[in-house]
């Protein structure tokens, strides 16, 4: 496929080595040479500068004919003004960052009128995630398939663990609850298991089952946490706005910090539920006045990295039971990160990247037998899981998954039919309307029939 990316900041950036590693021909336009040449030297991009609202530089740039263009400069009108330009000139199909809660509500009728195929915020994208770890707590990290009928979390072994020293086969054999181990990352690396694997302490589990399991499995192992019903923000941009709306619109309670004054009085007025504290949230004087020790949990959102991660440490170490740090920086590993001892990470420019990878995949399915519905980037985009619903079409529907010649580090973690979920073996099958979750790494999988050795 041909896209088109205009704007090289950390969305672009990331979206770009993204999409380089799947074969597609990326150009990116952005009116900053250097950023430009940057990214030219890390990806396999062509790069055009100069202002890519306007029609010359998209001509330049081949938009007549290109399959897609997304627009994620940090302006929304410029965004808007591509992909009106694009659509004119013939791109396929149009994608825009757009981040002013004010359009909001209008949303849907400027995606019709402008002729665009996805709207995507990043402050809403992260906002959504944190909102999703907070409803289940004993998750690092918390994702879901098939509209939340199943879920993925992410979960760590501590030392005094009973998981820690065994092996796959013993853990299903032990805890027959319907929940599969499809990923574990070690030490920054990632592994897609098998029976044989022996987990060790320190081992980030990627476990996948119904919500209903997952609580009976947390509870057995004894890290199940209470329900969050008051949480501390601190740091009231964007971000924090919309977390904030979202937490008190489900019955949350909501003290919130910020620095400038003159956005406190902003956020009283557009948040009168909340309570809004002036002060430098990084002074850690402040966070003890303010008691933030007795709440369920604490969000760092302020605009450094830095500031945000000695947050996260300080709250964890004040005794908070679940701690989420925003990270911009794309660059910071998870490895880096994990090693600092921070709990669980959101990075808005990854996952906004991601829920365009997710569309440009649902664009250029190789087989018209399964069609992509979720797919979630997991230990820093080393690997993926994705769930595939099965349409008539499959060659493949009714055999039995032992007959199939499946690729390797790929793993089927779940079958989900007529609401049912099957922990699949060897003797499993997959069937037509069935919807097919499965974990892989170092593989970018566009269809169903992908996971079948070639």
């Amino acid at each position: 496929m041909k896209i088109v990316i205009v704007g090289g900041g950390k969305v672009g950036a990331v979206l770009a080595g993204l999409l380089s590693q799947e074969d597609h021909d990326i150009v990116i336009i952005d009116t900053n040479q250097r950023v430009l040449e940057q990214l030219s030297n890390l990806y396999d991009v062509m790069a055009v500068t100069g202002n890519g609202a306007t029609m010359r530089i998209q001509e330049d740039a081949g938009v007549k004919g290109a399959d897609l263009l997304v627009a994620v400069t940090s302006d929304d009108l410029t965004n808007m003004l591509c992909c009106l330009v694009a659509k004119k000139i013939g791109a396929r199909q149009t994608m825009a960052r757009i981040r002013n809660p004010e359009y909001a509500d209008q949303l849907h009728l400027m995606q019709e009128e402008l002729g665009l195929s996805m709207v995507v915020n990043p402050e809403q994208v992260a906002a959504s995630e944190i909102g999703r770890m907070l409803t289940f707590p004993s998750a690092l990290q918390l994702d879901s398939f098939s509209r939340g009928r199943v879920e993925l979390i992410e979960i760590r072994l501590l030392e005094d663990s009973p998981l820690a020293g065994r092996d796959l086969a013993w853990f299903s054999a032990k805890y027959p609850f319907k929940v599969l181990v499809g990923a574990v990352e070690r030490q920054g690396e990632v592994v897609i298991p098998r029976g044989d694997f022996v987990m060790q302490a320190g081992d980030r589990l990627h476990l996948t089952g119904q919500h209903a399991s997952i609580v009976s499995l947390c509870r057995k192992l004894k890290i199940l946490k209470e329900r969050v019903r008051d949480v501390a923000i601190v740091g009231g941009s964007r971000l924090g706005y919309y977390l904030a709306r979202n937490l008190l619109d489900n019955g949350i309670s909501v003290k919130l910090i910020e620095q400038r004054e003159e956005r406190c009085v902003e956020l009283s007025q557009l948040l009168p539920k909340a309570l809004i504290i002036h002060g430098d949230g990084a002074q850690h004087e402040l966070l003890l006045e303010e008691r933030v020790e007795q709440s369920d949990a604490l969000i760092a959102l302020t605009g450094m990295d830095e500031e945000n991660i000695v947050l996260s440490l300080f709250a964890q170490n004040l005794g908070v039971s679940k701690v989420v740090t925003k990270i911009s920086r794309p660059s910071y590993s998870p490895a880096m990160l994990d090693k600092l001892g921070l709990e669980s990470v959101v990075t808005p420019s990854r996952l906004t990247a991601s829920s365009i990878l997710r569309y440009v995949r649902a664009m250029q399915n190789a087989s018209p037998g399964s069609q992509i519905q979720t797919l979630h980037h997991i230990v820093g985009g080393q690997a993926e899981a994705l769930e595939f619903r099965v349409a008539r079409q499959w060659p493949y529907a009714g055999a039995r998954l032992q007959d199939l010649n499946l690729r390797p580090h790929l793993l089927i973690a779940g079958i989900l039919r007529k609401g049912r979920l099957i922990i699949p073996n060897g003797q499993s099958t997959i069937e037509v309307g069935d919807n097919v979750i499965i974990f892989t790494a170092g593989q970018h999988l566009k269809s169903l029939t992908d996971i079948l050795k070639s």
